[in-house]
């Protein structure tokens, strides 16, 4: 089967419940009437009536923190140490062959808000879908939540991945489950020698 990429990332949107209201992203939008100005900034000696229509340019202005839209989370964001007391890697230091692998979804979209996710619950999963989890597939969890996006009630949506859940992932080799509520700090543990590195939570 020949691969295929599937881009699930959302739009940065101003007035969406995407993400804490302290973190909410901030975009200013100004059109082609309000920048004719900036346009002869640049270009000593311009005046608007040279500008085509008078126009300038449709520029956005993003006040945006790491956690908005669709992204990952490195070690470094959710504690300085990793593996024991060593610094943690930042994002650009987290392999690429971590986030270009298989994808396998898990659909728990039946399960309540607020509910768990457990280990037996994803070996059913998997055995529903007939997978069996190799080293670096990355797990993408299907909840309710996704329906919501867009509504106020989407940030208290959807079930979330418990501790042993996650650990249960990773002990089989995903390298990059996405911290979820009541899943804890993250940390990173060295594998033995020959696997995959695996991004564990504690």
């Amino acid at each position: 089967m020949p691969r295929r990429f599937i881009d699930l990332s959302v739009a940065l949107e101003t007035d969406i419940p995407s993400d804490p209201e302290i973190m909410l992203p901030e975009i200013e939008y100004m059109d082609h009437s309000q920048t004719a100005s900036q346009v002869m900034g640049f270009f000593p000696g311009l005046a608007q009536e040279d500008l085509p229509g008078g126009e300038g340019w449709a520029v956005e202005k993003l006040s945006i923190y790491t956690h908005n839209g669709t992204h990952l989370d490195a070690p470094y964001h959710h504690h300085s140490t990793m593996n024991g007391g060593e610094r943690a890697i930042t994002i650009d230091e987290v392999p690429l062959e971590w986030c270009f692998s298989a994808g396998v979804k898990l659909d728990f979209r039946q399960f309540d808000d607020g509910y768990l996710v457990t280990p037996d619950d994803i070996d059913a999963e998997l055995a529903r879908i007939g997978h069996i989890l190799q080293p670096l597939d990355i797990v993408l969890v299907n909840t309710s939540a996704g329906a919501r996006y867009g509504h106020p009630d989407y940030l208290g949506r959807g079930c979330g991945m418990g501790r042993d859940a996650t650990l249960h992932m990773l002990n089989q080799g995903c390298a990059l489950p996405a911290p979820t509520p009541g899943a804890g700090t993250p940390h990173f543990r060295k594998p033995p020698s020959g696997t995959p590195k695996q991004r564990m939570h504690r």
